[in-house]
């Protein structure tokens, strides 16, 4: 096992990289490529229409979603055991916070698909078109506020890996830093949306560019890796 310690880092950054690239790109494809796309502020004939009209790219963004978040398993457990070493208590709570979330958002995204179901099926049932078209709408609120709801369980995550990568070193510790501020925006942005519904719109280009934190981590690993010798220092303390 000593022997292929050294190797070990290395390949599992490399792939936490590519997943993490994978959440990242079938996130912003669900959300604002096909969600934010089809989503009309308070008109339901407009949204149906717009899903009825391309639905096949409606039911990518639901594949896209749903593949990220098929991601972000494997990835929980790399970056916890790149990372356990800095601190195994924080690593562990991190791991809880981020298998909730993707938990949440998972079944969220019934909310994705469920006006599918209402506006092809639905009127096959000789239920009437606007209650169904109304129901579609509503769905999709439902999926955006289940998806509030993730995040501040993600939020919880990106404070604590944020922490253990300034504290481990094993990445540029700015990185950790700007991980933990957006864990804070996280929360900022949920508590806005449950409370202050209005003042919604006005935060999120906030969250958003935290976000590039998320970015500058998914690159580096893919790009430069971890620092294999402090890894094995942290390592070897344990």
């Amino acid at each position: 096992m000593n022997t292929l310690t050294p190797f070990w880092p290395q390949p599992a950054a490399r792939l936490s990289g590519l997943l993490y690239l994978v959440v990242i790109v079938g996130g912003v494809i669900a959300e604002l490529v096909v969600r934010e796309r089809f989503l009309v502020a308070n008109d339901a004939i407009a949204t149906a229409n717009n899903i009825l009209a391309n639905e096949q790219l409606f039911r990518w963004g639901f594949a896209s979603d749903l593949i990220a978040s098929l991601c972000v398993v494997p990835l929980i457990y790399l970056l916890y055991e790149l990372l356990k070493d800095a601190n195994p208590h924080v690593a562990r709570t991190a791991i809880f916070f981020s298998l909730v979330g993707t938990a949440v958002q998972s079944m969220a995204l019934l909310g994705h698909f469920a006006p599918l179901i209402l506006l092809k099926r639905g009127v096959m049932l000789g239920v009437p078109i606007d209650l169904l078209r109304a129901q579609s709408y509503m769905a999709l609120q439902l999926q955006g506020i289940g998806y509030a709801v993730a995040l501040a369980f993600f939020g919880g995550t990106m404070l604590c890996r944020g922490y253990l990568i300034a504290r481990s070193g094993i990445v540029p510790r700015a990185i950790g830093v700007a991980l933990m501020i957006e864990g804070l925006a996280y929360w900022a942005n949920s508590l806005i949306d449950f409370v202050v519904p209005v003042l919604a719109n006005t935060v999120l280009p906030i969250l958003m560019a935290t976000g590039l934190a998320e970015v500058a981590l998914c690159l580096w690993l893919s790009i430069m890796g971890v620092n294999v010798r402090r890894w094995q220092e942290l390592r070897a303390l344990q």
